[in-house]
């Protein structure tokens, strides 16, 4: 059996890369193979985990979100219903895998199937009454106290393991939010700036070419009216030249 993930790897929501990193960072710890599916990039995945989502579990807008957990084609649940399983220590259970001898929620399952005095559930007969022809071993009946224990030591061990390794990626994920949000408004700031550096320099561009165009204005009217005085010369030239040819 083999244990799908359905993730999206480019999610830009920081909640949903949070409890995709919860639900793997878990199953790594407790040496469960899993696959992770991604469904940003490939539309098969997205398209098979919409399908096979039951309709109860879906949103009131009909697209489940990642992550979304499979046990090969059987829907184990979301990321909720994980996390419930998770603190009622039925991880298991959830995913439809049998529980590691000694650990918390294999001794809550054999807790399920014995009744009182010890007496296990195999053994009690059609009526409800033990059966005396079944002959439960010494160490069965005493419990094995020593080597039960150890396997619970055990298995507690590794869910404590389990249990700081997320915490500690918690806590790693919650110092580099403060620091991607800083970045963000470094990357704002830059940007207004670069937009008041560029309005600036348009303006000025447009100053200049107001200048040039003035200057160019004034030269005209100077040309003219050097022309006009060059006219009004050659006029008086004229009449002088006139007024002798007369005399």
């Amino acid at each position: 059996m083999v244990i799908k993930v359905f993730l999206a790897t480019s999610s830009g929501s920081t909640a949903i890369k949070k409890k995709q990193q919860d639900v793997v960072g878990f199953l790594e710890a407790l040496k469960v193979d899993y696959t992770e599916l991604d469904i940003a990039c490939n539309e098969d995945n997205r398209m098979w985990m919409r399908q096979n989502v039951p309709e109860e579990m879906k949103p009131a807008n009909g697209i489940p979100l990642p992550p979304q957990i499979f046990n090969e084609e059987s829907y184990c649940g979301d990321y909720e219903t994980f996390f419930n399983a998770k603190e009622d220590n039925s991880v298991y259970a959830f995913l439809g895998l049998p529980p590691p001898p000694g650990s918390k929620e294999a001794q809550q399952a054999d807790k399920v199937h014995i009744v009182e005095n010890g007496t296990h559930a195999k053994d009690m007969n059609a009526e409800g009454n033990q059966d005396d022809s079944t002959e439960v071993p010494v160490e069965e009946r005493n419990g094995n106290a020593h080597e039960e224990e150890e396997q619970a030591e055990a298995a507690d061990d590794a869910e404590e393991v389990a249990e700081e390794e997320i915490a500690d990626d918690e806590a790693k994920e919650g110092d580099e939010a403060p620091a991607e949000e800083e970045e963000e408004e470094e990357e704002e700031e830059k940007t207004v700036e670069q937009a008041h550096a560029d309005e600036v320099e348009e303006e000025e561009e447009e100053e200049v070419e107001e200048e040039e165009e003035q200057g160019e204005a004034d030269d005209d009217d100077r040309v003219r009216g050097d022309i006009v005085i060059f006219f009004c010369q050659m006029q008086k030239v004229f009449s002088v030249n006139a007024n002798n040819w007369w005399y």
